[in-house]
């Protein structure tokens, strides 16, 4: 009942910035106005569409790993725990609105559909899981954990540190999340997220 109160309420306070970053995307870059991304691993290893505004050029997650010319950024990309600084693939308007996570907003959608929730885990992709628990072996109990609830919008990493923290330490920050997680603890995370939000801390 929370998630889609607060969904709903979300989605009607957030509506003049999600219009604006829509007309934005349109007159900055061609292509659609969601990322045109691969599916996420969602609760029990299902997999769903994640709706986020475009902030890249289009077909970005096919190129990076398959046009040679960013060979070594993929590498560099797997190296990093599946994230980079700095990222030439990324618009001019999708650097601003990552930084603010203005790109996450349309994941509203989701949690209405009941595929996310507002507090939970991130939702990786299914090859980014495979690659890091095998550098990471170590956690392939955690990621067991995390799959076991939905994935959120927002969550314990997202406001201790966001895309500064390396994959073996998110992992367990959302394992213990898993195990811990109530509706006041959500709560704190909630009331977290603005700032990180608008500091852009951590974001990339």
């Amino acid at each position: 009942m929370i998630d889609l109160v607060g969904s709903s309420l979300l989605i009607m306070l957030f509506l003049p910035i999600c219009l604006m970053t829509i007309v934005l995307i349109t007159l900055t870059s061609k292509g659609p106005i969601f990322a045109d991304t691969p599916h996420r691993v969602g609760k029990n290893g299902t997999l769903f569409k994640m709706y986020k505004f475009r902030s890249m050029i289009v077909n970005a997650h096919h190129l990076l790993r398959n046009d040679p010319k960013y060979r070594k950024l993929y590498q560099q990309y797997k190296n990093d725990s599946y994230k980079l600084k700095e990222d030439p693939r990324v618009t001019p308007i999708g650097k601003f609105i990552r930084k603010h996570s203005i790109d996450e907003i349309p994941q509203l959608i989701n949690v209405i559909r009941g595929e996310m929730s507002l507090v939970g885990p991130r939702a990786y992709y299914a090859d980014e899981l495979a690659d890091q628990q095998k550098k990471y072996p170590e956690t392939k109990q955690l990621v067991a954990e995390v799959l076991s609830i939905r994935p959120g919008i927002t969550g314990a990493w997202q406001v201790s540190g966001r895309s500064e923290v390396k994959f073996d330490k998110r992992i367990a920050i959302d394992a213990a999340y898993a195990r811990k997680r109530s509706i006041w603890y959500d709560i704190i995370v909630l009331l977290k997220t603005p700032f990180a939000m608008i500091s852009g801390k951590g974001a990339v």
